[in-house]
């Protein structure tokens, strides 16, 4: 395997060396299925990932190889993502966003334990669907795809602030999906 950062394959596409995007797709498909399975709930997860492929082939030399490539990717995912969303017509999308507008400070994530996350992480994969794309990706990339706020903000142009609370927000939704599923799920934790 090619032991180069993904920014440094990413410059040699840019330069034509064309067989290097095999490399970013290796690196990036599953994780990006992933994301798609998880934030879309649709068969058609995989010919939008192809989707994402193609435009960040054709906009390749669009990329900053100063900045991460993950980032840039995953930006190209998300704008698929609801794209299809749009195109479907399965959720609302919301033109107008309090979070932009009126950032509130986000909580610590320091103070997480790995044993809150991983209780978040099966939540997660209990109620997914039940909670609104709004709070649901960001839910996504922060626990299944272990990015950070700053990459979470990237990805989604928001402020970091927003990513903390869309996160908060999301868990509170979770565990009220969680509980009226299983009203005992506070007590066996």
């Amino acid at each position: 395997m090619d032991e180069a950062t993904d920014e440094e394959v990413a410059a040699r596409v840019q330069d034509g060396d064309i067989k290097s995007f095999d490399i970013l797709i290796e690196r990036y498909e599953k994780k990006l299925k992933r994301y798609a399975a998880r934030f879309l709930f649709k068969d058609d997860a995989d010919d939008i990932v192809q989707e994402v492929f193609i435009k960040a082939y054709i906009n390749i030399k669009s990329f900053d190889a100063q900045k991460k490539f993950s980032s840039w990717i995953y930006r190209i995912a998300h704008n698929e993502f609801i794209n299809a969303i749009k195109k479907k017509k399965t959720e609302k999308i919301l033109f107008f966003d309090f979070d932009l507008l009126f950032p509130h400070p986000a909580a610590k994530d320091s103070a997480d334990s790995e044993a809150i996350n991983n209780s978040l992480r099966v939540m997660l994969e209990k109620c997914l669907d039940k909670i609104g794309a709004k709070y649901r990706e960001p839910l996504v990339l922060y626990y299944f795809e272990n990015l950070n706020y700053a990459e979470i903000s990237e990805i989604l142009h928001i402020p970091p602030s927003t990513v903390g609370v869309r996160l908060a927000r999301g868990k509170a939704i979770l565990k009220k999906k969680v509980n009226e599923i299983d009203p005992t799920y506070e007590q066996s934790k």
